[in-house]
């Protein structure tokens, strides 16, 4: 048996956050990951300066590395084939990295004991202790593991009420015959119903296109959609050959999924945390991971009392999403079309409040 002050389900930025700062405070800390790192995550992957900050890594020093790291100066956006509104700033907003990198080095730089490769298969509960696959025992378990975490799913015992974000992307080296997307410059389709948007990134050598909406209902058609329009517009040539992968995530604040329960805690994507408006999860995983290490540093003892300010913080931070009342929707949809032409609204309400977060 192998024995550690926490076990951290899940090597994503939450998890990868959470294990490094407990490991500089001196805790003996496992992380147990499904995938092997560097796994192939696909994602549109860009980050501000304020989750730099977070991490306390200078993108400077990252970049040195070697890594991949596109500045952001600008976004241009659009209902899908319609005329796009190009909002620019003075300065770096954001930072395109890729997941496959960007994952696999803050897993690294966390400096604790990485099993990956390795499914969580068993978990029980030994008086104060949890034992994962017969092997792995700590008074502390962290479920990091996304929308699937077997942590997250324990805790919560039912199948998920709330339906989630459905998002299907790719991430392919440049083709300079396409259509040219500029570097520093994401663009974002909002799709006409405003269920969801596409975006593509480019990431260096690499482009990165997707699409997700919130639900599954006609989600196939949508997609088939953008692929059309990607391919129309010469942005992608032969969208519908590329490898496309899929995935899902809650962005309907804390509160959808059980955040604590006795010696455990719940972070990231597992929370159900991404961000309603935009569906970012990268931010809040980092926050999530940073406040369940410093709530367990300031507990004496690992019980649902002791856990709880990090759940009140968390339903502070990501207060649940009311949903618009159905007959106004008509209305807010034709009205929300209407603002996406504004230059003022895209500017102060879609890139800096809900992608750039810039009113956190």
């Amino acid at each position: 048996m192998h024995r550690f002050d926490a076990l951290i389900v899940g090597g994503g930025p939450a998890g990868s956050t959470c294990a490094r700062t407990l490991r500089l405070a001196g805790w003996n800390v496992a992380v147990l990951d499904r995938a092997r790192f560097p796994r192939d995550k696909v994602c549109g992957g860009w980050v501000t300066p304020g989750v730099f900050q977070l991490l306390d890594l200078a993108p400077a020093d990252y970049r040195a590395t070697g890594l991949t790291l596109q500045e952001i100066t600008g976004f241009r956006t659009s209902v899908i084939g319609g005329s796009p509104i190009e909002t620019r700033y003075p300065a770096v907003v954001s930072y395109a990295i890729r997941r496959c990198e960007f994952d696999n080095f803050l897993l690294r730089r966390a400096g604790v004991c990485v099993i990956d490769n390795t499914p969580l298969v068993t978990l029980r509960r030994r008086e104060d202790r949890w034992i994962a696959n017969d092997q792995l025992e700590a008074p502390v378990l962290v479920g990091a593991g996304g929308h699937f975490c077997p942590v997250a799913r324990l805790l919560q015992g039912e199948r998920d009420r709330a339906s989630p974000v459905i998002a299907r992307e790719t991430e392919f080296l440049a083709d300079d015959s396409a259509a040219p997307i500029a570097p520093d410059t994401p663009e974002l389709f909002f799709c006409r119903d405003l269920e969801g948007y596409g975006w593509c990134v480019r990431k260096g050598d690499y482009v990165n296109a997707g699409i997700g909406r919130r639900g599954r209902a006609d989600f196939a058609g949508h997609f088939h959609h953008f692929l059309s329009f990607l391919a129309a517009s010469g942005r992608v040539q032969d969208p519908a050959h590329l490898l496309w992968h899929g995935h899902a995530y809650h962005a309907m604040g804390a509160g959808t999924r059980p955040l604590i329960a006795e010696g455990t805690l719940v972070v990231g994507d597992a929370a159900g945390l991404a961000y309603p408006e935009s569906g970012e999860g990268i931010r809040p995983a980092v926050e999530s991971g940073l406040l369940a290490a410093r709530t367990l540093l300031a507990a004496s003892r690992f019980g649902r009392d002791e856990l709880l300010p990090y759940e009140e913080s968390m339903r502070a931070m990501h207060a649940p999403v009311t949903p618009t009342p159905k007959p106004l929707r008509p209305l807010v949809k034709q009205l929300g079309r209407r603002l996406l032409r504004s230059e003022m609204f895209t500017r102060r309400v879609v890139i800096d409040r809900w992608f750039l977060r810039s009113q956190a």
